[in-house]
């Protein structure tokens, strides 16, 4: 078309439609959640896909992000308004600040995110902790941004790089590679790399944006400091942690027991993220609830309106899936991929490079991680005494870069965080990429060792 290959055509095309987007939204103040239909449909007929093909791509893709994202949101925010309403938050917080001080409770914030990040998906130790950052940005007059960004560093670090996040999970059975060191390198790795992309990033970066929090998120999920007795630390620790503790027992189960073990399934079942959560939450109506003189009516309240701010935080995500499905189904991942692969460079370099083209295309780093992997696969047995634990991290690494428009936790973090598209370009993104490049510069010096 137009003398170009259909290849060339399809990253031209892809191009146009992202910067499109971004105009749409910022030029001409476009909801996100239209421009994001706009942007996907456009995609859809220029790149020659079948009518049919471009509104089942979007379903697809809008029900698959929502099916479980949606599910995980609202379970999530549920458990974060019980958590908020009783006091368990401030007492977390407040145990955070007198711990580290005023001046270091980002770092607070990192670890936090890190430790509980390692079992869980993203989006799930996302709404976890997402009011602790209100609360202490509130209780301390810190940058929401400089808390916020530690918090994010965290959790994406051990999302790319530590099984048993699905992505590396997935890529260490393409590679061949052994799960136990995996963990130890990502580990190893994801640590170092969120310090300097979460607490020291975060630092510096909220000098300039300093960030203004959704105040209807702020008004659901921070409460009056003087309104009565908080839940114990150790009871409030328990309750948000239990889906980590039954997600880790999953993991234990599958990885010790064999198939068909009915512990083994009966942990598949509780342990499965969505069981988790909403095991969680009806704990809390206990220990955030009937155990602090809370009443079934004041609870049902608290619930219900917990859901209203984030309808319009779903349908954007919702959108962002099906306009990565989109990408995706149009091909332009699979082109940028293969030409990544004909570039001469070393295995683990070949295997950042391919996961972050993908990563850039299709929005997703489980995606990017899994089609990464499948397209370095045949090169490395080219190349004997490849690390295959590294090739894992790379691809992991590669996943996390430049997580834009096509990204559905792009706009999870820009809604939270009440910011600008540009704004969320300036941390969000900008984080997401300094994980990437600073890991895949982790990586490469650990491979002069093992």
């Amino acid at each position: 078309m137009f003398g170009m290959s259909h290849e060339t055509f399809l990253l031209l095309d892809a191009v146009v439609t992202v910067i499109g987007l971004i105009v749409l939204i910022t030029k001409f103040k476009l909801h996100p959640f239209l421009a994001l239909i706009i942007a996907a449909a456009f995609l859809g007929l220029t790149s020659g896909m079948p009518i049919g093909t471009i509104i089942k791509a979007f379903q697809d893709g809008f029900g698959g992000v929502l099916g479980f994202v949606g599910i995980i949101l609202a379970l999530g925010t549920m458990l974060g308004k019980m958590m908020a309403e009783s006091g368990g938050a401030d007492q977390i917080a407040q145990t955070l600040i007198r711990a580290f001080g005023k001046d270091k409770v980002q770092w607070a914030m990192m670890f936090a995110a890190f430790l509980v990040g390692i079992p869980l998906f993203f989006e799930i130790g996302f709404v976890l902790l997402i009011p602790l950052v209100f609360i202490v940005a509130r209780r301390t007059g810190v940058s929401i941004i400089k808390i916020g960004i530690p918090l994010l560093a965290g959790l994406s670090a051990v999302h790319g790089l530590v099984p048993p996040h699905p992505g590396p999970l997935l890529a260490i059975g393409v590679f061949g590679a052994d799960i136990g060191k995996t963990i130890l390198y990502g580990l190893i790795v994801a640590l170092p790399t969120a310090i300097i992309a979460g607490p020291i990033y975060g630092t510096f970066i909220a000098k300039h944006i300093p960030g203004h929090p959704n105040q209807e998120l702020v008004d659901q999920l921070v409460r009056d400091e003087d309104a009565g007795d908080l839940p114990s630390f150790g009871i409030t620790l328990v309750t948000v942690l239990s889906p980590v503790f039954l997600m880790l027992l999953k993991t234990f189960a599958d990885v010790a027991l064999p198939d068909g073990n009915f512990f083994r399934t009966f942990m598949d079942l509780i342990g499965h993220p969505i069981s988790a959560l909403l095991l969680a939450l009806l704990l809390s109506l206990y220990t955030f609830g009937y155990k602090q003189g809370i009443g079934s009516q004041q609870m049902l309240k608290w619930l219900d309106a917990s859901l209203a701010p984030t309808a319009a935080i779903i349908l954007i995500i919702g959108a962002g899936g099906g306009f990565k499905q989109m990408l995706v189904t149009s091909g332009v991942g699979n082109v940028i991929g293969n030409m990544a692969v004909e570039a001469q460079i070393s295995p683990i370099l070949l295997a950042w490079l391919v996961a972050a083209v993908i990563r850039i295309a299709t929005g997703s780093a489980t995606v990017a991680t899994i089609t990464g992997a499948g397209i370095v696969v045949p090169v490395v047995g080219m190349i004997p005494g490849v690390n295959r634990e590294l090739l894992v991290l790379a691809t992991g690494a590669g996943s996390l870069i430049l997580s834009h428009v096509n990204d559905a936790g792009f706009w999870l973090v820009k809604q939270y965080f009440n910011m600008t598209v540009a704004e969320t370009f300036k941390t969000w993104t900008a984080m997401e990429t300094i994980l990437s490049v600073v890991g895949l510069g982790f990586i490469l010096l650990l491979s002069l060792f093992v």
